[in-house]
Parts: C-alpha cells; sequence; structure tokens
C-alpha cells in the first residue's frame, strides 16, 4: 500500500494491525469498528455491546510522543496514514479524539494495573492516552487467508459439526493429544487457533506448529484438523479472555469451542472429566463451550486417565505440567515418552539445538540397534532412536 504524502502518519506495530484486522474481517463481531469515547465508556461499565458480553472497549490508542502530536492536531474527517517500520499499512478517517486513562484501561483488560504482571508491562510499553475513533481500511494477508483455509476445507470435507480449540502447545504433550481425539470423536472438524503471541517467551512459534503438525499428519485421519495461526494481541488477555475466544471461534463458523480448566495453555489442568457446558450467561453468543478433563498418568493402570474415572490416589500421578516439561526441553533432555510422544520431542529438539552433535553418525552406529547397511541419519532420526532405547524395561 503505497504512502500518501499529504496525509499525516499515525504509527502503529504488528500487534495493533492484527487486532483491527480481525475486527476488520468482523471475527470480533458484533464489534466491527473503532468505539468513540462515549460506547467505550458504556461498554467498560456494562460489559456488554449491542446485547453481546464484550469486556472492555475496542479503542485504538498508540504510544509515542509524534502519535499524540498528530492526534491532538487531528481533525474530524482527516485522512491519517497507519505506518508499521516505515511501510503503509492502511488508513483511517478520523470521527474523533479523545483522552483515556491508560490505568483504568490495564484494568478492565487485565483486572489490574500493576506493572509485575507481564501482561500490564507489555501492555503499558504500546498504551497512549489519546484514543481515535473512525473507519478505517487495513491489508493484512494473515487473517483472509486463515478464513478461506478453513472455507475450502469445510467445502471439501462436507463437515457440518466444526469444533474449536485454543492451544498454545508450549510444548505439545500427550494430554493434548488425549484431547484432541476425544474432541475429534463427536465432531467432523476441529479447528485448532494456535497462539501465536508478540512477546518471546517459550518455544517459537514455529517449533510448536512443527511438534504439533507432527503429531496431526502421522496420527490423525486426514482433513479432520487444520491448524490457524492466532496472533494472540493483548485484548485476547486477561481475566476475560474466554468471551472474546468465543466470540473468535463462532465468527470463524465453529459450533463449539473445546476449552481446558487453564483454556489459554491448555497443559496443566482440564475441568472435572466431563464435557460440561458452562458460560451460561452468554448464550447469546450462540457457540457451546465445554470444558474438558484433566488427564494424568497413573502408574497402576499404566496409562493416560481421567482424575474421575481412575481409582488411585495422587500419589499414583504424573502431571502433564506444562512449564516443567518445557524445562526439560529447554535443557535438552528428552522428556519420557509417557508425557510428550518421541516423535514430538525429537522434532523440538532438533530445533532447539541444531548441529547439536559432533559425528553423529559415528555416535548413532556405535549404539544404536540397525540393519548393518550405512543409511544417512539426521538429529530427529537420532532423538527418536534414543527414546526407543530409554523404553527399553527388561534391564530397568
Amino acid at each position: 500500500m503505497a504512502s500518501s504524502r499529504k496525509n499525516k502518519p499515525l504509527y502503529i506495530d504488528t500487534e495493533a494491525l492484527s487486532t483491527l484486522a480481525l475486527v476488520q474481517a468482523g471475527l470480533i463481531s458484533p464489534v466491527k469498528k473503532l468505539m468513540n469515547e462515549k460506547i467505550a465508556k458504556e461498554v467498560d461499565k456494562v460489559k456488554m455491546y449491542k446485547g453481546y458480553p464484550y469486556p472492555f472497549a475496542f479503542i485504538l490508542a498508540p504510544k509515542g510522543e509524534k502519535n499524540r502530536i498528530v492526534l491532538l492536531s487531528a481533525q474530524k474527517g482527516e485522512t491519517l496514514d497507519l505506518i508499521i517500520r516505515g511501510k503503509k499499512v492502511g488508513e483511517i478517517i478520523v470521527d474523533e479524539i479523545f483522552a483515556i486513562d491508560p490505568k483504568e484501561r490495564l484494568k478492565y483488560i487485565y483486572g489490574t494495573s500493576d506493572t509485575d504482571h507481564p501482561g500490564v508491562k507489555n501492555t503499558v510499553a504500546r498504551l497512549g492516552d489519546i484514543a481515535i475513533s473512525g473507519d478505517y481500511h487495513v491489508e493484512y494477508p494473515l487473517i483472509e487467508d486463515n478464513i478461506k483455509r478453513i472455507k475450502d476445507l469445510i467445502t471439501t470435507t462436507g463437515a457440518s459439526k466444526i469444533s474449536a480449540m485454543m492451544l498454545a502447545a508450549n510444548p505439545f504433550n500427550r494430554a493434548h493429544e488425549r484431547m484432541i481425539r476425544q474432541t475429534l470423536s463427536s465432531s467432523d472438524l476441529l479447528v485448532i487457533f494456535l497462539r501465536k503471541p508478540f512477546t518471546t517467551e517459550g518455544l517459537r512459534y514455529d517449533i510448536r506448529h512443527n511438534a504439533l503438525t507432527t503429531f496431526i499428519d502421522n496420527y490423525l485421519p486426514q482433513n479432520r484438523v487444520i491448524v490457524v495461526p492466532f496472533e494472540n494481541t493483548y485484548i485476547f488477555a486477561g481475566y476475560n479472555e474466554l468471551v472474546l475466544d468465543a466470540l473468535l471461534a463462532k465468527n470463524y463458523g465453529c459450533d463449539e469451542l473445546i476449552i481446558g480448566k487453564n483454556h489459554a495453555g491448555l497443559g496443566l489442568y482440564y475441568d472435572k472429566n466431563r464435557l460440561n457446558t458452562i458460560f451460561d450467561n452468554s448464550k447469546m453468543i450462540d457457540i457451546d463451550i465445554k470444558t474438558i478433563d484433566e488427564y494424568v498418568y497413573c502408574d497402576s493402570c499404566k496409562t493416560l486417565v481421567s482424575t474421575r474415572t481412575c481409582p488411585h490416589g495422587q500419589h499414583h500421578h504424573t502431571h502433564y505440567h506444562s512449564a516443567t516439561i518445557l524445562k526439560l526441553l529447554q535443557n535438552g533432555i528428552i522428556p519420557p515418552a509417557i508425557l510428550v510422544r518421541k516423535e514430538v520431542s525429537a522434532s523440538i529438539l532438533s530445533s532447539l539445538f541444531p548441529d547439536r552433535f559432533e559425528n553423529l553418525h559415528e555416535m548413532h552406529y556405535s549404539i544404536m540397534p540397525g540393519s548393518g547397511l550405512l543409511e544417512e541419519q539426521n538429529e530427529e532420526q537420532f532423538y527418536i532412536k534414543l527414546a526407543e532405547l530409554y523404553q527399553t524395561s527388561s534391564l530397568t
């Protein structure tokens, strides 16, 4: 998009662009535009918008002294160019300029304005005190591509019941596998929105995506699951994010949203062992929101079980604690196969530690059983074979 020299620039970041694009595409409907001061205050007060639950106002208040000068001098009807790193990505026609209280805004989103909160800290760095409302247009092909991919797969498969799951997969583990399989048993198509935050915490998105697709491509029926990158902008943060997750899933064409007790990560806890309809106060969203079990590995049952169906005590249970599993991987340790499938671990470790071993082929042939033929080996295959040796039980 070419920039017009006569228009003043308003500088935004990719996180703001992604959020504006979601709304522009109707994916957070009924919110379809930036709110003016009157509507913003009303939404912040009653937590509703056009009869739908909505946790806080949808506004644009970019930080920076240059932005502040432009906004304070902007006139109604004036067109401003939206700029990211010197490139024009859209335009906005000024309708109203108004002041906001950043601390109040943070409380509406996160329930606190304490900068010790990681979300608050990140948002403070990008939130100004002057907001703008008005019609806008942005260009962001990722959103349009997501919509097309899902629609095309629905058309191709003829799917009638479509489920959604918001997944961080940080890292992907066996509990996630069970959750996916359980959802597929009653759905024609599962859309996994793989969270792609604007921070560098945890595993990179490409590593998490590769690990997830390793499982999907090799262990699930074809064309039953689609993974969509979901840029986890600040509006999907805080204690009210479930409302927005539900709206997003519905507007992408899904019939139900499957969540765990800690649904943002889906890696630690799950609700008490059955699919329960929740969120009764938000039925107007017109999507079923269901919670699913907490899964553990029981050393007496010798399998992955629900805590409600297992008769053995917690001292028999191994929990799927994402943060702990992640620490093992970040330290180069292969998690036990009961926690993470060996192929998934191999995918993650080979990405985290590229070219880790000297003389990999020599190491492979010195300790691994084989056909006797010289074969080309890579690090991912080495991890898989090593994990298989860990699983040998006759000497343990």
